[in-house]
Parts: C-alpha cells; sequence; structure tokens
C-alpha cells in the first residue's frame, strides 16, 4: 500500500457545471484544476460531444470560467468569467521536470510582473465577473459581451437568441462613492441593514441589484434597465435572482419584498415584460422559491421551495400558475410533497415532454426521479446503482439526450451521456456512454478508496453510513485505526463519492466512517426533525453507536478513534467531546460553532437559528442546551481546532472558544486559523497544509504509533 501523497493534489480536477447544448449533440461543463506556480484554483470551460467519439476540448484556461448556457441556436456559448485575458494552462505538478519548472516559474514573474503595471479597465483591484460568448461556428475566442461595474451575477438567453437578461448591482452615485472607500481606501463599514454580513461575499450593503436586457450583438449599447425588476432578500447575495427567460416572452425572477426583508429566508417569484412595466408577484410571500424553470408551453414555471417557518420540511418541486390574469391564477402546486424527500442541495429542474425531471435525497443516496404535473413521481435510472453519487444532471431542449455527472469512489466524477428515452430503463442500457475522464493519471497512478455501505442500530433506527478503506485493507481482518468524518449541515448525507481527502487517509492504513446520524435529510421530515433544535441529541447517539458497532465486529481498535469533519461535523465533535470523551483518540473540529449564543448576530444564519432554536433572549435554555462549551469540563480528547479568518457561517472566534477552554483544562490542543479563507478552504496550497496538520495531528496521538517508536 503506496501513500498518495498530499502534493497530487494539483493533479485533482473536479468537474462543476453542465449544460447540454439545444439538440444534445455537445455538453458543456466547468472544471477546476489546481495552479501549483499560482497558488490558485482555475475553472475552465470544455465542450464534448455527447456520443463519446472524441476527448473534451478546452475552450478556457483563465480563472473563474462559470454558468455556461447555450444560446438557442446552438451554435453560441455564453458563460461568466472574471478575466482580462485568457490566460496560459499552468496545471499539473508532475507535469514539469525541473530545468521546465524553473523556466515556466520566471516566465510567470515576468508575466505577474507585466500585469501589475496594467490598470484593470473597471478600476478595482480585481476584474468582475462579465458575460462572454464564444461562436462556436466561427471560431476564435470569447468575446465579451457586458462591462458592468459590479460584474453580472447571472443571466439567461432570450428564447429567439437575440437578447441576454442579465442580474447586476447598480448602485447610485453615492454608494459608489461609498463603495470606493470602502474597497480603496480601505474606509469604515457603515450599514443599517441586519442581514450585516454573509459568508463568502462579505459585507453587505444597500446597494440594489436589477435586470437588464442585453444585445449581444451590440454590446457597446446601453442595456435596458427593468426598473421593477429589483432584488432583495437576507441571502440574496449567494442566491441571485435566479432571472429565466419565458417562452411567452416574459422574465421570470426570485425576489424578496417583505416589510422585513432581511428577517426572512422567503424569496417570491415575480414576471415582468422584457420592455419594462411593473413585476407580477406569482407566489405567495410564504415559501424560499428558487431555481425556476418555464413550462416549455409558457403556462407556468416550475421551482424548487422550501418553508423558512419550518426547517425539516423537505424541499419540494412547486408549479406555478404563470397565467396573464391574475384573477385567474391558481395557487402553487407542490408536485413533489407525497414523497416525503427533499430535493437534493443544487438540484434543479428539468422539463421534458411535459414532465419534471430532477434530484432528490433518497436513503442516504442522490438519485433521480420523473415528475408529472399531476404530482405522480417515478425513481429512474437505475443504471446509476447505489454505489456513486449523482452530482449532476441536464438535459437538451429537444429531450433526446440527458448528461449526468458521477461520483465513483475508485474511478473519479465524470460525465456520462444516456439517451432520455433509457432513463427509466432496468440496468444499464447501450446508450449509456462515458464522455470524460479527468482524473485517468490520479487514479492509475495512486490506489483510490474502495467503499461499502455499512448499518447498524440507535435508538430504535436503523441508520446507515459509508465506510471508505484502501483496496488493499480488508476491513474484516480487525484492528484498524477509524477516521469518524462527519457530514456538515446537519441536513444533508454521506453517499459514496470520489474525494482526494478519503483516499489520502485510507492509503495510510485508515478506515473513514461517515455516518448518516439523525437530523440528516435523506430519509424524510421525520428523520431530519430528530435534532431539529436540540443539537447534541440524537447525533451524539448515533455517531457512538455506529463507531460501537464497527469495534463489535472486529474490524476496528476503539483505542485509535480519530474525529473529523467540517461545519456541523466540527458541532458534532465539540458535542462528542464533551459527552462522550473516551470516544476520541484525538480529534479535528473544523470551522464549526460550539456556543451557541454568541453565534448568533456574529454569523450570517440569524434567520436560521430563530426558526430552529426561538430568540436567545426569548428562550435562553434551548441555546444553551446545545452550546457544547458549556460542558467543556469534560473534554479530554486532544483537539486540532481549524478555522477560516473571514468564515462568517461559523466566525472564528468560535474556534478560539473551544480551542481556549481545551487549553484552560490542560488538554492538548492547537488552533490553526486560516486568515482569508471563508466557510471552506479554496486555496491549495491550504488544502494541502490542511489535510498535513490532520494527518500529523491523528499520527502525534496514535498510540500504536508511540508503541512503535518506544521499540
Amino acid at each position: 500500500m503506496s501513500e498518495l501523497p498530499l502534493d497530487a493534489y494539483y493533479d485533482l480536477t473536479q468537474v462543476g457545471e453542465v449544460a447540454v447544448s439545444p439538440t444534445g449533440d455537445r455538453v458543456a461543463f466547468t472544471a477546476t484544476e489546481y495552479d501549483q506556480a499560482a497558488d490558485e484554483a482555475v475553472s475552465s470551460l470544455f465542450v464534448a460531444p455527447t456520443d463519446g467519439s472524441r476527448e473534451p476540448h478546452r475552450l478556457t484556461s483563465a480563472s473563474g470560467a462559470s454558468a455556461p448556457a447555450w444560446g438557442p441556436d446552438g451554435d453560441r456559448l455564453a458563460f461568466l468569467a472574471a478575466r482580462e485575458r485568457d490566460a496560459e494552462k499552468r496545471v499539473g505538478w508532475r507535469d514539469r521536470d525541473e530545468d521546465e519548472g524553473e523556466e515556466a516559474e520566471a516566465d510567470d514573474d515576468e508575466a505577474d510582473e507585466s500585469a501589475d503595471d496594467e490598470p484593470l479597465e473597471n478600476g478595482d483591484e480585481e476584474p468582475k465577473p462579465q458575460v462572454w460568448i464564444f461562436d462556436l461556428a466561427l471560431g476564435g475566442d470569447a468575446s465579451q459581451v457586458t462591462e458592468r461595474d459590479e460584474g453580472v451575477a447571472g443571466f439567461d438567453w432570450s428564447p429567439e437568441g437575440d437578447r441576454l437578461v442579465i442580474e447586476s448591482r447598480d448602485p447610485t452615485d453615492e454608494e459608489s462613492e461609498y463603495l470606493d472607500q470602502v474597497r480603496e481606501e480601505g474606509g469604515p463599514i457603515e450599514t443599517t441593514r441586519l442581514q450585516h454580513k454573509v459568508n463568502g461575499a462579505g459585507w453587505t450593503d444597500d446597494v440594489t441589484r436589477y435586470l437588464f436586457v442585453v444585445d449581444p450583438d451590440d454590446p457597446e449599447s446601453d442595456p435596458r434597465r427593468l426598473d421593477d425588476a429589483y432584488g432583495g432578500g437576507a441571502f440574496e447575495d449567494l442566491a441571485g435572482m435566479d432571472p429565466a427567460w419565458g417562452p411567452d416572452g416574459r422574465i421570470a425572477f426570485t425576489s424578496c419584498r417583505l416589510d422585513r426583508p432581511d428577517d426572512t429566508t422567503v424569496r417570491d417569484l415575480y414576471a415582468v415584460s422584457p420592455e419594462g412595466g411593473d413585476a407580477e408577484r406569482l407566489t405567495g410571500g410564504d415559501l424560499t422559491h428558487g431555481a425556476p424553470a418555464w413550462r416549455p408551453d409558457g403556462d407556468g414555471i416550475a421551482t424548487v421551495a422550501s418553508d423558512p417557518d419550518d426547517p425539516p420540511a423537505p424541499a419540494e418541486v412547486y408549479l406555478v400558475d404563470a397565467a396573464t390574469d391574475a384573477d385567474a391564477r391558481n395557487d402553487p402546486v407542490s408536485l413533489t410533497g407525497g414523497l416525503d424527500r427533499t430535493v437534493a442541495r443544487g438540484g434543479g429542474i428539468e422539463w421534458v415532454d411535459g414532465a419534471i425531471y430532477t434530484r432528490i435525497a433518497d436513503e442516504s443516496h442522490t438519485r433521480l426521479v420523473r415528475v408529472e404535473t399531476d404530482g405522480t413521481a417515478e425513481r429512474v435510472f437505475e443504471a446509476q446503482g447505489r454505489d456513486r453519487a449523482l452530482a449532476g444532471f441536464d438535459v437538451a431542449d429537444d429531450g433526446s439526450t440527458a448528461v449526468t455527472v458521477l461520483s465513483e469512489p475508485e474511478a473519479g466524477t465524470d460525465l456520462y451521456a444516456v439517451d432520455v428515452d433509457d432513463l427509466d430503463a432496468a440496468g444499464g442500457p447501450e446508450s449509456f456512454r462515458r464522455l470524460t475522464e479527468v482524473n485517468e493519471s490520479l487514479v492509475d497512478e495512486f490506489a483510490m478508496p474502495e467503499a461499502r455501505r455499512v448499518e447498524w442500530e440507535s435508538d430504535g433506527w436503523t441508520l446507515d453510513g459509508v465506510l471508505y478503506h484502501d483496496p488493499d485493507v480488508d476491513p474484516e481482518d480487525g484492528d484498524h485505526p477509524l477516521v469518524v468524518a462527519i457530514h456538515g449541515g446537519p441536513m444533508s448525507y454521506d453517499e459514496p463519492v470520489f474525494s482526494f481527502g478519503h483516499a489520502a487517509l485510507t492509503s495510510r492504513g485508515y478506515l473513514v466512517f461517515r455516518p448518516n446520524y439523525r437530523g440528516g435529510t435523506s430519509r424524510g421530515r421525520e428523520f431530519a426533525a430528530e435534532l431539529t433544535g436540540k443539537w447534541g441529541t440524537a447525533e451524539v447517539d448515533d455517531i457512538a453507536a455506529g463507531v460501537g458497532s464497527l469495534a463489535d465486529r472486529g474490524w476496528v481498535d476503539p483505542d485509535r478513534v480519530f474525529g473529523h469533519g467540517f461545519s456541523y461535523g466540527g458541532i458534532a465533535q465539540g458535542f462528542l467531546v464533551t459527552q462522550e470523551p473516551d470516544l476520541f483518540t484525538a480529534a479535528a473540529p473544523e470551522h464549526g460553532i460550539y456556543d451557541l449564543r454568541s453565534a448568533f448576530g456574529t454569523d450570517d444564519t440569524h434567520v436560521w437559528l430563530e426558526a430552529e432554536f426561538g430568540l436567545p433572549w426569548e428562550n435562553p435554555e434551548a441555546y444553551d442546551a446545545s452550546t457544547a462549551v458549556l460542558d467543556a469540563g469534560n473534554i479530554e480528547t486532544p483537539l486540532l481546532v481549524m478555522a477560516g479568518g473571514e468564515d462568517w457561517r461559523c466566525p472564528s472566534s468560535q474556534s478560539e472558544q473551544l480551542y481556549v477552554a481545551a487549553r484552560k483544562r490542560g488538554i492538548d490542543a492547537e488552533l490553526v486559523v486560516y486568515p482569508d479563507e471563508h466557510h471552506n478552504i479554496g486555496d491549495p496550497d491550504r488544502a494541502i497544509h490542511r489535510l498535513a496538520k490532520i494527518l500529523d495531528w491523528y499520527e502525534t496521538h496514535d498510540p500504536a504509533v508511540e508503541a512503535e517508536s518506544a521499540d
């Protein structure tokens, strides 16, 4: 068994968004690679034929390509990118020998110095995302269509392909002056907004975002602002306005225009003419609507919607009546309410022959369903199996071809095409074909882990999880070290997926256990509600029972069990080390919350916390009951506590509290804060550093390693 070198992270490729061409003959997709010389993630745009006749063709290598969308003619491909020029591809540390690396580094230094001398056109430190279009019939580089000072957050084509609708912030002169003072001069942050910051977006302001109509063939012309198509809402900086141009000519979008838009996550669906005028509200102000998709006949719009006042309730597909006569309009209807299953995170809506395809979370599994407008739902695409995850899905406008993104532990994450008519076939149809092997060199050179599903009992529930192990390791041989990797959310779930982090652990002899504890989202509302408003209860019992089950089978050495997890995975470790102090040999909670009262208002989730726990001054007992740091006197586990310096979902001050509590107890502990990171680790060097720290922490506290050293 050979260890996966952590520097191989630079050879990792991660598939992002997919968009099938209107006639189904091609698929565009984004993929993120890692540039070692520049120490950055590079998101590029590719196109591949859906018949699998050749490998994908790279269209861009400039960082930031996203949101690919085909024009109705199928010859033009629009996307978002923040770029000044198409940079030379510099990806893959093992693709260069020593001399080539030195030469490339010198060239990069010269290019960086030259770039530093060139002012950016928008006057800011970094270019803003704009709409670019490739004309694939004519060839050549992409042409820039928009030049918005605040960039473009989203867009859609008109049905005829002669116009685009874009969403963009449009500051007044006074607001522009304030933004310049903050961004360029380091001026003070001034805000009166309740939602005063949002993770990943930073401090919020009062700038309004609008929809604009743009002529892609005349980018010099001024875009038309639709004055009544404006946004609003607590998380609009993340959610956007979801512009969708319908077949009847109207443009759908989401916004919150309630009296206190920052005090709710409600988002209503609106429709507006591309010529301007008043926008019509199509929904009732009680749900969070997103991902609107017009019915091909224009009579309705399907959305994914959830109830912000009922956190464990599944997100469902709704059909919204889009009749122009408001008096004749029916109320929105849930089409998937009978499933008691949530639409999977990032799950969109695809219309085919009057029915809807979407991805749902179902029994610790992301799978595809076809939903009729009468509410009939059928699970389809058996070819996926239960040993890989459905990470993406798109369908051609003509309904001929679907492209799926499948993540498989041993083989990687790749695109697969299938004829839409074969989605309900039993087994693997002949039309099912693989289109990409983006991590071929990585999986060929290094052994990726195998995965198996395991079950155990806890508090009357039969639970399940995924156990990863190196192909050369048989878990049933016994006494293996175990890493308990706890998913975030907590309203999420684990299924077999391709993961560099898993491979780094399993190649070093660890089993990796990902338990699906109560509070997750793949088994219906009752299962999710087990943890709602009472953190530190069901998940503690379930995770401890899962570890105990593996130990009872003789697969795991109970003295070599290590904690691992990000976000709620970090939160759960806080509860586990205070309530089950003998469970973990050492733990590495990352980006977590450990004091619920002090999190309220210092993170960006006050709306969610109020929905789940009430207000801290009205229900302090609920907040204290779900606060791990109040039980810090029980901590005996060595803790590696990690955080992002600009994480406003789980602020770094939370990790500091847990760290200081452990040190006050005299427990071996270390705090690692990544200053510029949000609620993730995006910088590749830091991602590698993070894995190295975790592995070193486990090894330092592993009694087997200590015993070997003593010998």
